[in-house]
């Protein structure tokens, strides 16, 4: 069955505006936004080959060196679907978006075969 990529996005200005909000809101949105996460994962566990995780600051290597970079990226999952379509359609109820400050989950196929 084919693999696919999801990678939450999250702009910077609206995370912080979430860290600007008062703590014990955070903590709310942070304790709902846990159970449904892990509700979302028991549903899907079915689709998910590689739980992935968040990350955290980018550093970019490019030719001329190694520095920081800013981008919107801020963790990652792989789903096996029989669609880009059916894979997108796994993430439409997604804490990420639904209840985090979540901007978006990019879903991208994965075209090379996995690794023996």
């Amino acid at each position: 069955m084919p693999r696919f990529l999801a990678v939450y996005t999250m702009r910077h200005e609206d995370f912080d505006r979430f860290r600007a909000m008062p703590k014990a809101e955070q903590d709310a949105v942070d304790a709902l936004g846990v159970q449904q996460w892990a509700a979302w994962e028991e549903r899907h566990a079915g689709s998910i080959l590689d739980k992935g995780g968040m990350v955290g600051k980018t550093m970019r290597v490019k030719r001329d060196g190694i520095a920081s970079a800013s981008n919107a990226l801020c963790g990652y999952l792989v789903v096996e679907a029989a669609t880009i379509e059916d894979a997108a359609r796994i993430f439409e109820t997604h804490p990420h978006i639904t209840t985090f400050p979540g901007d978006g989950v990019d879903i991208m196929p994965i075209v090379t075969d996995p690794a023996p």
